[in-house]
């Protein structure tokens, strides 16, 4: 039987392999391109027709957020996360199996269409990332994690992958059961990885875009710049707008808020003045557990 530290160092070389191949072999599926590709092309809608025309090009933090990006998006993965992963995994399928659970799949859609098993796919993600990042807000100790996303003075895509390395765990850890209990047919899920990255750099960045109706489904600058609002409306003490692609959810459970243009509103948190404005700092922050009300 193959043993944990086994699965564990085999999870650091099939991560190791994969990452240099995206980086010596670019190819139509490459996230290290999308990443690159997506991020240039929202840089530059950015310049050329900015929502906030006074704020920098390269605005406060950006460096720091461009770097955030490549960590969360690759990085943490190389150090630790995907090896660890495959062990955390490895354990629980262990466990189900010692009470006679051999498999979680509680709808089979393997035999549907690729598109349609897609949409699921995005449809199950999106909902069980609504009520991750809720938690985040209401729970003392995953907000101390979640505070390294809200430090941001200054909007623009790059922000959108500013978040502390502890929240890759919670989403993962939290998404692993609903979409496992899926039967799906598919192993390649790029297409949803790569419209949910290009979403999430739209709701962060320097620009304005109509969406008309469509606003009530997709997730937009001018509704997630009210989630980052340094100061809450009374009536969403906790927060608002948590949708991380669709808007859908919040309009439909009450969490949707958008008091006004809000293109010029103080972002942050209450207190964020003493909080550490580098990597390291960040990184390490939470990690006491939830810092006492003054």
């Amino acid at each position: 039987m193959e043993s944990y530290w086994d699965i564990f160092l085999q999870g650091y070389r099939n991560y190791a392999g994969y990452l240099w191949q995206e980086l010596t072999h670019p190819h139509p599926k490459s996230y290290l391109l999308w990443l690159v590709g997506v991020s240039v092309f929202f840089f530059l809608l950015e310049a050329l027709r900015p929502w906030r025309e006074d704020q920098a090009r390269f605005r406060k933090d950006f460096w720091l957020d461009a770097f955030y990006m490549f960590f969360n998006f690759f990085l943490f993965s190389l150090i630790i996360y995907n090896a660890a992963s495959d062990v955390a995994v490895h354990f629980f399928n262990q466990i189900l199996a010692s009470v006679g659970i051999t498999n979680l799949v509680a709808i089979e859609i393997g035999g549907w269409p690729v598109w349609l098993q897609l949409l699921t796919l995005f449809i199950i993600r999106d909902f069980v990332q609504w009520n991750v990042h809720r938690l985040l807000h209401r729970v003392p100790f995953l907000w101390e994690f979640h505070k390294v996303h809200h430090s941001v003075e200054e909007m623009g895509f790059a922000a959108h992958l500013r978040y502390h390395w502890m929240e890759n765990v919670v989403y993962r850890g939290l998404e692993y059961i609903p979409l496992a209990m899926i039967g799906f047919g598919i192993d390649d899920f790029f297409i949803v990885h790569i419209f949910t990255l290009a979403v999430g750099h739209f709701n962060h960045s320097n620009i304005r875009v109509p969406l008309g109706p469509l606003k009530f489904l997709f997730n937009n600058p001018q509704m997630h710049i009210w989630h980052h609002a340094k100061h809450l409306p009374q009536e969403h003490p906790h927060g608002m707008n948590f949708g991380l692609t669709l808007s859908l959810w919040d309009y439909l459970f009450g969490t949707a808020c958008i008091p006004s243009n809000g293109r010029d509103i103080e972002l942050g948190f209450p207190g964020d003045e003493t909080f550490p404005q580098d990597f390291v700092g960040q990184a390490l922050h939470g990690l006491k557990g939830p810092e006492p009300h003054p």
